[in-house]
């Protein structure tokens, strides 16, 4: 566990043989849709979350800084808000909170907890740059840590098979 008191997202996240992820439906600020397929090539941390969720709050930050240590191998993070007040209640959140580097994106109709097959937040899941989801966290965590930045550059890394070496407990 880190200064925040949650636990290395390392240790908690469940490592998946690769399969297609659930066609998660998203938004930008602005009302563009998008999926998860117009990320095709990168590493993404996909985080379902919500500004009124006191573990997700918790997390945030974490996910910001992590964005900041991913991008020079092309990692994403992508934090999905199921906020009913869309960029009305996000946008505030990241200017209070300091978060310069996590997009703006909604679920607009609320079905991604559906697809996920939960009912809470956050719930993070992890794609490979084939677009396969290879890692699951139901929960709030620390992504901010060398063993998940480890983890995620040898995703980045062509033909690479995550293996559980250096995430334990998972």
């Amino acid at each position: 566990m880190d200064d925040s008191g949650l636990p290395d997202a390392a240790d908690e996240f469940t490592i998946i043989e690769p399969v297609p992820p659930p066609p998660l439906r998203l938004t930008d600020a602005k009302g563009k849709k998008l999926s998860l397929a117009d990320y095709a090539g990168h590493v993404l941390v996909v985080n379902i979350w919500a500004t009124w969720c006191g573990p997700c709050v918790e997390e945030i930050p974490t996910l910001a800084a992590l964005a900041k240590e991913i991008h020079h191998f092309g990692g994403l993070v992508l934090p999905i808000s199921i906020d009913i007040d869309g960029a009305q209640a996000v946008e505030p959140f990241y200017e209070q909170h300091h978060i310069t580097t996590l997009p703006v994106l909604l679920d607009p109709d609320g079905i991604n907890l559906d697809l996920l097959h939960t009912d809470g937040v956050p719930v993070t899941i992890i794609l490979n740059p084939a677009g396969k989801m290879v890692a699951r966290l139901d929960g709030g965590a620390d992504w901010n840590t060398p063993r998940v930045r480890a983890f995620l550059q040898l995703l980045a890394q062509p033909k690479s098979k995550p293996t559980t070496q250096g995430a334990t407990a998972i």
